[in-house]
C-alpha cells in the first residue's frame, strides 16, 4: 500500500515510492478541484500508484463536500472505469 499524502500549500498530492516522488496537482477554485495533472515516473511506473493517487484526491474531495473536473486525461479515464465517483462531477 501507497502512503499518499495532501499538501494544500502545493495543491498537490503526493506518494514517494522506492525514493521517487508521485505526484497529483490540482486547482480548488471554491468548491471545485481541478485535477490537472498526474505523474508517476517510469522507474515506479506499473504498480497503481496514479490510481491510489486519484482515489485518495477524490475521496479527498467527497470528505470536504468538494466537485471535481478531472482536465487530467488519467483522471479521467480513472472516474469513468469507478462510476461510483460521478456524483463528484463539476
Amino acid at each position: 500500500m501507497t502512503v499518499v499524502t495532501q499538501d494544500p500549500g502545493q495543491s498537490r498530492f503526493t506518494a514517494t515510492v522506492d525514493g521517487v516522488l508521485c505526484v497529483l496537482d490540482y486547482q480548488l477554485q471554491g468548491d471545485v478541484m481541478a485535477i490537472v495533472h498526474t505523474g508517476v515516473p517510469s522507474q515506479v511506473g506499473g504498480r497503481g500508484i496514479a490510481a491510489e493517487l486519484t482515489k485518495f484526491a477524490l475521496d479527498t474531495a467527497r470528505a470536504n463536500g468538494w466537485k471535481v473536473r478531472p482536465l487530467c486525461s488519467y483522471a479521467e479515464v480513472y472516474m469513468r472505469r469507478h462510476p461510483d465517483y460521478n456524483d463528484l462531477r463539476a
